[in-house]
């Protein structure tokens, strides 16, 4: 069993404006907690940058050219009330979906099988024509529509079980019959979206919003009667998932109650949909998770997973 983790400091010199919740310490403490000894095995490779024909199979060309004409070379520039770009933040965003690229041709040539991308900034809020929510560019999906046209994969899905609905990848997703979303997340909560009666223009949208205060065991009630029976059921050939740890109930963004091992337990389903239908292939992606302890433990636990495949 082969797990790649791509990692750069480049995720670390991102910058955001002070006091906002997606800092750079939350890539520090993952990348301290994956240098522990039960990590020594994990294959390290840095990420490369994405190379704008990537970026346009998710985003519309005017969107891609407009962020990096508009990238500073010192400073910040808000590009929503919530999401900022420094003189660092083009080349991590760049690095966060080319990492996601190169880990899905790594998986799909065999030489690993499995990935995690420690990345930042997040991506799943990011729709095709714009930023948002701390998202730039929409790793997952970009990452997923590489599969189909790099690697002839048919049928890809994203799985996301972040606190936040990933409205982004719903969004690109929505009118693709091929490609499969499912998502678990707090409602009411940011960005509104996420109903459970929104399923795509093909039936392809699977969304199983949970209320405020909901528990591991609701959570895992969410994954086991809805999502899971769905994803088995779409039988992908490659699963990206959306891994946000912001449902913890140590997390100041978020209003559920999940543990580390709630999270351990969706990634090993997840798994088990993957060895079914897609010889095992899984590429994990970073998305939120604020309370800094919090996050390191949960990345911890769901690399451990996937290197125990």
């Amino acid at each position: 069993m082969t797990t790649l983790l791509f990692e750069h400091d480049a995720f670390g010199a991102h910058e955001t404006p002070a006091g906002h919740p997606e800092r750079a310490e939350r890539y520090h403490a993952a990348s301290a907690a994956l240098k522990a000894e039960p990590f020594a095995a994990l294959v390290r490779r840095a990420p490369p940058r994405a190379p704008r024909e990537t970026l346009i199979r998710a985003h519309r060309s005017a969107y891609v050219e407009a962020i990096f004409d508009i990238a500073p070379e010192a400073g910040l520039v808000r590009l929503d009330p919530d999401t900022a770009m420094g003189p660092h933040s083009l080349d991590a965003a760049l690095r966060a979906a080319g990492g996601a690229v190169a880990a899905v041709n790594a998986v799909c040539d065999g030489e690993a099988d499995n990935a995690f991308v420690l990345s930042r900034p997040p991506g799943h809020h990011a729709p095709p024509e714009r930023a948002m929510g701390f998202c730039l560019f929409n790793s997952a999906a970009i990452a997923a529509f590489h599969a189909r046209a790099a690697h002839g994969l048919k049928k890809i899905a994203v799985v996301d079980f972040d606190v936040h609905h990933g409205n982004g990848t719903e969004e690109i997703f929505w009118h693709d019959e091929s490609a499969f979303f499912a998502s678990s997340h707090e409602w009411p909560q940011y960005p509104g979206t996420g109903r459970a009666s929104d399923r795509g223009a093909f039936d392809n949208i699977v969304n199983a919003p949970l209320a405020t205060g909901a528990s591991g065991d609701e959570f895992r009630r969410a994954w086991g009667e809805r999502l899971l029976p769905a994803l088995d059921a779409f039988a992908p050939e490659l699963i990206v998932v959306s891994a946000g740890f912001d449902a913890h109930r140590a997390d100041p963004v978020g209003g559920l109650n999940l543990v580390e091992a709630d999270f351990d337990w969706v990634t090993r389903e997840i798994m088990g949909v993957a060895r079914s239908h897609a010889a095992g292939r899984v590429v994990s992606v970073l998305e939120g998770g604020y309370d800094i302890a919090a996050l390191a433990r949960s990345v911890a636990g769901h690399v451990g997973c996937l290197m125990r495949a």
